[in-house]
């Protein structure tokens, strides 16, 4: 049996796909600056400066795009919790290094540009986001990958992450009823996809190096996956919210977050696993019809849910 390769073997063979992946990114990504997305012209002095302290009564923003604004933001916040995970897991060296440098760089314009909409518009209480930023950052970053350290989990993890966030920040632009944070939230969101695809063709070609040992990271990540976010303040009732009101559920998770990925990498396709990856990769399976049946069950009980509350508000109405 192959014995597997170690981080530093993998490394080294994928320099040449990092170097391309990297020039690739630089060909693509758009310079854009985020004091062009916030409207500094509604923007006020706080009681500190002889102002008025926010209300709730200022944010033109719906409940359901609050909770997703702040736990958008506070998933940025961590950068530094994720830059310490993807350095330790790259290199300092060479495109490894450089990639590490400018996706740190790009990441920190999106916790910017989201700070700045919400505390001109007042779009929520600028106070309790602080607090909340406070304990998360000071909590940091619970990898999921656990024991499971290494390239390949990381880079796994990153590529399901990354789209994932695209996800939820481009449905949350659309809830906010506002065009610019709608335009805001798409600009993020493409930088999100160009770093999606950087991860993702570094485990395309990590799955031809080393077949079953990138498979059983990738399984590993899909089956214990979960959010950057979680562990921070209102996590869960805040996703609960967003899975509720279509922002990110599990529908979306699994077609458009894990299917789209495990298609492009052929992982039910391919044929150069061993035993070993075709062990993982029917356990796989079963972990995917398992998860269908789940979205379909939350869709079934999401309905319900919001068909009572329609109901009750007709009530109210009459």
């Amino acid at each position: 049996m192959a014995r597997d390769l170690t981080q530093l073997e993998l490394l080294e063979e994928l320099v040449p796909v990092a170097e391309d992946n990297v020039n690739r990114h630089m060909s693509m990504a758009k310079e854009w600056h985020p004091h062009d997305y916030v409207p500094w012209d509604e923007g006020r002095n706080f009681a500190e400066l002889g102002g008025v302290d926010y209300d709730p009564a200022q944010s033109k923003l719906s409940d359901v795009a609050k909770a997703a604004m702040v736990t958008n933001l506070l998933t940025e916040d961590n950068l530094p919790s994720y830059h310490r995970e993807i350095a330790e897991n790259f290199s300092r060296d060479g495109a490894w290094g450089t990639w590490v440098g400018r996706w740190t760089a790009e990441e920190n314009r999106h916790g910017i540009v989201m700070r700045d909409y919400l505390v001109v518009t007042r779009g929520v209480d600028p106070v309790a986001l602080e607090q909340a930023r406070m304990i998360h950052m000071t909590n940091g970053f619970a990898s999921p990958i656990g024991s499971h350290s290494g390239l390949l989990h990381s880079v796994s993890y990153v590529t399901f992450q990354e789209l994932a966030t695209r996800v939820s920040h481009r449905n949350t632009g659309k809830v906010c009823d506002d065009p610019i944070a709608d335009r805001m939230l798409q600009r993020i969101a493409a930088d999100e996809n160009l770093h999606m695809m950087f991860y993702r063709n570094i485990c395309g070609a990590a799955l031809d190096i080393a077949p079953d040992q990138t498979l059983e990271a990738v399984s590993h990540i899909v089956t214990n996956f979960q959010m950057p976010g979680a562990g921070m303040p209102n996590f869960r009732r805040n996703g609960v919210l967003m899975a509720k009101h279509g922002i990110y559920d599990l529908r979306q998770h699994l077609e458009d977050v894990v299917w789209p990925v495990l298609r492009k990498w052929r992982i039910f396709e391919r044929e150069d696993f061993t035993g070993r990856g075709e062990s993982k990769r029917e356990e796989l399976a079963v972990f995917l019809e398992d998860l269908e049946r789940q979205a379909t069950k939350f869709e079934e009980m999401r309905d319900r849910s919001l068909a009572r509350e329609a109901k009750k508000l007709e009530r109210q109405a009459s």
